[in-house]
């Protein structure tokens, strides 16, 4: 079988890993990581920071676009995995150019948080919409639950042991983590225990010290999962690692600081009540948020430090299992069924 893969982003190849591991006799074509094989385009071409990044990509886009469209002709199905900007437009000019090439979408558009319209466009040119979330029923009318790809790559748990270490993460984007680490720096300077700071893997040296200067206070870390599993406790800014650290069973808070316009205009962008993943998951199952959301100038060194000398650890506990119960199982294998599936 032929799949043309459509992966823009790390995520988008985290979880494209345990699903190309379960096919057989399956040759990929497109945009993913190399790891992977050969691809056209490499995603570490579309990794974007900023709207002056956005800008540069776009000439290139196009020409991915174009070259995707070409590469389908030969395909047996397309796979395509978040990156809305990029892959509804694909899948429009697609479908439009192969109307009987079978198209799936894995990791729906976060059309619960902002621009809903897509979720008429993921219909209209896609066969199947594959969800990761639940909740995300009431926006697609013809979605699939998958499962959740985080069941399938966690493979630690925090045992609830006392550790007398915490972890911070920052964040994966320069401007947040330039404007909280100052912040979890005051934090770390008023606790005893071992600090760990999560850095992402793709990270060199350089770009380590330029980001997060001097770090002398921690230990540094490039895996997520094994760093909240042996953490006591964790601050984060908000992204999937909030939901992971639920999923682990490690108790956090969430901190978060953009520039001012930014949050201004996603405030008027997007109209939920919480930030953090597990949070939303919980709300839109009418049941109490699982953490605190420190936003802005409330994302102080005394408000973190007091959520971290107060929080409940049992009624995490339980929120936390209540998490992994609403999202029941991992995705890797409904989608590998979804792909085979003639």
């Amino acid at each position: 079988m032929k799949l043309l893969v459509s992966a823009l982003e790390p995520s988008a190849n985290l979880h494209l890993e345990p699903v190309l591991k379960g096919l057989n006799n399956t040759q990929i074509s497109g945009i993913f990581d190399e790891k992977f094989g050969s691809p056209i385009y490499p995603s570490s071409d579309f990794a974007v920071m900023g709207i002056v990044d956005v800008l540069k990509k776009v000439t290139k886009a196009k020409e991915a676009l174009n070259d995707m469209i070409f590469l389908a002709k030969s395909a047996d199905v397309i796979l395509l995995i978040d990156s809305p900007a990029f892959n509804l437009p694909l899948a429009k000019s697609l479908k439009l150019n192969y109307p009987d090439k079978k198209i799936i979408y894995y990791i729906l558009p976060k059309v619960w948080a902002w621009k809903k319209s897509r979720a008429k466009l993921v219909e209209k040119h896609c066969d199947k919409a594959c969800s990761i979330f639940p909740f995300e029923k009431k926006f697609f009318k013809n979605q699939i639950y998958v499962g959740n790809p985080l069941l399938d790559e966690i493979k630690v748990f925090n045992d609830g042991k006392t550790k007398n270490q915490v972890a911070f993460l920052p964040g994966s984007r320069s401007g947040e983590i330039k404007r909280l680490m100052p912040i979890f720096k005051e934090v770390a300077k008023e606790i005893t225990v071992k600090k760990l700071l999560v850095v992402p893997k793709f990270f060199d040296e350089k770009k380590i010290k330029d980001l997060y200067g001097d770090i002398s206070d921690f230990e540094v870390s490039f895996d997520t999962h094994k760093a909240l599993a042996s953490s006591d406790f964790a601050f984060i800014c908000s992204g999937t690692a909030t939901l992971e650290s639920a999923i682990i069973g490690t108790p956090f808070v969430l901190a978060y600081k953009a520039r001012e316009v930014d949050f201004f205009i996603g405030r008027k962008l997007v109209k939920l009540p919480y930030v953090g993943l597990a949070n939303i998951l919980l709300d839109f199952e009418n049941k109490p948020p699982l953490h605190k959301e420190f936003l802005q100038k409330e994302a102080t060194c005394e408000n973190l430090l007091e959520e971290f000398r107060t929080f409940d650890k049992e009624k995490f506990f339980k929120s936390s299992k209540e998490i992994k119960d609403i999202l029941k199982h991992g995705s890797s294998e409904q989608i590998i069924k979804e792909i085979q599936c003639k």
